[in-house]
C-alpha cells in the first residue's frame, strides 16, 4: 500500500464515522484535499457540509476555522485587519479567520463579491496581502465553501473566476432511510465529532500530496483530457467552456484517483468518472440551452459520450 493509498483510506474510514453513507462523497473531499484543490460543497441546508469540513481537519490535526458570510461582511473580516498600537507607536497585524490550514467559508454566495475577491489570492497563491505586507498562509491550506442553491434572496451568485478556483464541486444529498436511522443512532447520548480522533499528520498528509504528482500519464491520456476540456467550449449548447485552470485540475485529480486505486498510472477510467465534478461548475450555458433545462452537468454526459476513449496502452510503460 503506498503513502497516499494509506493516508486516503484513514481519513476516508474516519470520517465516515460522523457522515454516514456518503463515502463517495467523502472520498472526492480527501481527493481533493490531496490535490490541494479546494472544494464547493453546493447542497440544501442540514445533509452535514459543515460536520464535513469539521471532521476532515480533526482526523488530519489541522487548524480549523469557520467564516459565515454575510452581506455585512468586508474584507478584512476574511483576511485580517492592522491595528495601531498607541504603546509602540506602529501598527500589528491582526490575522483574520482565513490564516488557518482547512478554512470553511459557510455559505459563501451570502457575501459581496467584493468580500469573495478577498478569496482570490488566498486560494491561488496561497497567501494574503494586507496594507502591501505578503503574509503565506500555512501548509496544507484547503478552503471548502458552501452554498445553497435554494435561496437566492439576499445571495450574490459566484463570479466565473472564484467558481474556477473551485477544484471540485460536489453534492452530498439526502441520506438514505437507513443511513438517517443510523445517524439518529450515533447521536443519541453525543455526537459522533467529539471523540473524532487524529488519523493522520500533517506531515504525512504534505508527503502524500507530494507523492501524487509523481503518478504517470501517458499521451494518449493527456489528449483526452485535453479533448474533453476543448469539446466545452465547442459545444452548441454553451456559452462559456472550461478553462486551462479545469484541464489542470482534472489531471491532477485523476493521479489522485489512480494512486488511491493502488495504481501508478492513470487509465481513462479515471478521467471519466472525474470530469464531471471538475469541469460541470466551470461551464456557463447559453441561454437557449437554460430554456430547455439542459445543465452544465448533462453537457459534460454528451461530451464523454462523444469524445473518443484512447485504447489501454497506459500498461505499455511498465
Amino acid at each position: 500500500m503506498n503513502i497516499v493509498q494509506s493516508v486516503a483510506e484513514r481519513i476516508i474510514e474516519n470520517v465516515s464515522q460522523v457522515i454516514i453513507g456518503k463515502r463517495n462523497e467523502i472520498r472526492l473531499t480527501v481527493l481533493g484535499l490531496l490535490c490541494q484543490g479546494h472544494i464547493l460543497i453546493e447542497d440544501v441546508p442540514g445533509v452535514g457540509k459543515t460536520i464535513l469540513a469539521r471532521a476532515l481537519a480533526r482526523s488530519i490535526g489541522a487548524s480549523f476555522n469557520r467564516i459565515q458570510f454575510t452581506p455585512d461582511m468586508l474584507p478584512s473580516d476574511v483576511t485580517g485587519v492592522s491595528v495601531f498600537n498607541q504603546r509602540t507607536r506602529e501598527f500589528e497585524f491582526r490575522p483574520g479567520p482565513i490564516m488557518s490550514q482547512i478554512v470553511l467559508t459557510d455559505e459563501i454566495n451570502r457575501a459581496t463579491p467584493k468580500t469573495q475577491a478577498a478569496l482570490l489570492e488566498a486560494m491561488e497563491e496561497r497567501q494574503i496581502t494586507v496594507d502591501g505586507v505578503t503574509y503565506p498562509l500555512e501548509e496544507p491550506f484547503l478552503v471548502i465553501a458552501t452554498q445553497n442553491p435554494i435561496e437566492y434572496e439576499g445571495t450574490f451568485p459566484l463570479p466565473e473566476a472564484q467558481l474556477d478556483r473551485f477544484m471540485l464541486r460536489i453534492r452530498l444529498g439526502y441520506p438514505s432511510p437507513q443511513e438517517e436511522i443510523a445517524m439518529l443512532d450515533s447521536q443519541q447520548y453525543q455526537h459522533p465529532l467529539t471523540t473524532l480522533r487524529q488519523v493522520v499528520t500533517v506531515e504525512e498528509l504534505v508527503a502524500a500530496q507530494r507523492a501524487v504528482r509523481d503518478i504517470y500519464l501517458n499521451q494518449d491520456i493527456k489528449n483526452y483530457i485535453v479533448n474533453i476540456v476543448t469539446s466545452t467550449r465547442q459545444h452548441p449548447d454553451v456559452y462559456l467552456g472550461a478553462s486551462p485552470r479545469g484541464a489542470i485540475a482534472l489531471y491532477r485529480t485523476s493521479q489522485a484517483r489512480a494512486s488511491i486505486a493502488g495504481r501508478d498510472y492513470v487509465v481513462p477510467d479515471d478521467v471519466k468518472a472525474l470530469a464531471e465534478v471538475t469541469l460541470a461548475h466551470r461551464i456557463i450555458v447559453g441561454p437557449n440551452a437554460r430554456i430547455k433545462d439542459i445543465s452544465s452537468n448533462g453537457i459534460v454526459h454528451s461530451i464523454l459520450n462523444t469524445v473518443p476513449v484512447p485504447g489501454a496502452t497506459v500498461g505499455a510503460r511498465f
